[in-house]
């Protein structure tokens, strides 16, 4: 089964392997400072989705050193892209972003400048910025969709409409950015329908796409409705089949940034399987090749 990875997308891109950065600049969440709720979205573990990035008492520089030092142990690799991860990367006064985002840009081995943020948080101020900073280095933005559907959006605790998010990549686009949409497989409530309207639509608007499967993380609402009942994580088979599909509908162009995730081993809670993050891979690709042989397709 044909896709179009990340890591063949980095190599024609920039002539070699590149590793990704994940960098922390202190912000916060309109969904955890009051502004829209106190709570954050339902999954959302107390660190932002960013247990894996810096110390963000840290400057940005030193952040990139130290990342750097630890690749660069293990492997050769002389390119990079800076990442901002945790909570939401354009929620902060735009002075304050440009220091930040300069700051991670300007170093010749920092070939694009990633920053995961919320389709609410993007005001015409910080459009103007990313523009800017892409005249001279590739931005990629990262939207936290999840879903298309209202129900399971409401329940989640988004925090915005659909019609936001379409706005979003409007203004995006005009400034030639990356768009890169998350859509989480396995929420509750949603059926293998739900999930696959969610990825076509998101494919349509984006230049690449992250696959996340949901865990349940300590510490979080979704672990409470979990543990009443409320709904079952899915299966690695159930997990692997859905993905399959939703990687046949994407347009043959869009870069496949993730297939699964990694929770944080010491917060998860379920499903316990996506911890052995070898045995997801080797599912996942060995899936693909049957579907292939089944479907009289050749394997790339």
């Amino acid at each position: 089964m044909y896709y179009y990875s990340l890591n063949n997308y980095l190599k024609s891109t920039f002539g070699e392997k590149v590793y990704k950065i994940s960098l922390n600049g202190g912000m916060t969440c309109p969904n955890r400072d009051g502004k829209i709720d106190i709570r954050g979205c339902i999954f959302c573990s107390r660190g932002g989705s960013g247990e894996f990035s810096a110390d963000s008492c840290l400057p940005v520089s030193q952040q990139i050193e130290q990342a750097k030092q630890r690749i660069r142990a293990k492997s050769d690799c002389q390119k990079f892209i800076a990442y901002f991860q945790p909570f939401t990367n354009t929620y902060a006064d735009v002075d304050y972003l440009r220091k930040l985002y300069y700051e991670a840009a300007m170093p010749d081995e920092i070939v694009a400048l990633s920053i995961a943020t919320r389709p609410d948080c993007l005001s015409d101020e910080v459009i103007s910025l990313l523009d800017e900073i892409n005249r001279f280095k590739p931005v990629w933005i990262e939207l936290g969709l999840q879903t298309i559907h209202k129900r399971t959006a409401e329940y989640i605790r988004r925090g915005y409409e659909l019609g936001v998010y379409d706005e979003a990549v409007l203004k995006l686009k005009s400034i030639g950015v990356n768009i890169i949409t998350h859509i989480i497989i396995g929420l509750p409530y949603e059926t293998k329908q739900n999930i696959l309207q969610s990825v076509k639509y998101a494919g349509e608007r984006s230049n690449g796409i992250k696959l996340q499967l949901l865990h349940v993380l300590k510490d979080t609402d979704l672990l409470t409705d979990y543990n009443n009942g409320v709904f079952k994580t899915l299966t690695l088979e159930e997990y692997v089949d859905v993905l399959c599909d939703c990687i046949e509908i994407l347009p043959p162009d869009v870069v496949v940034h993730r297939l699964t995730g990694d929770g944080d081993k010491e917060l998860l809670v379920s499903p316990m399987w996506s911890a052995d993050k070898k045995r997801v891979l080797n599912t996942i690709n060995k899936t693909f090749r049957e579907r292939d042989v089944t479907q009289g397709r050749l394997y790339k």
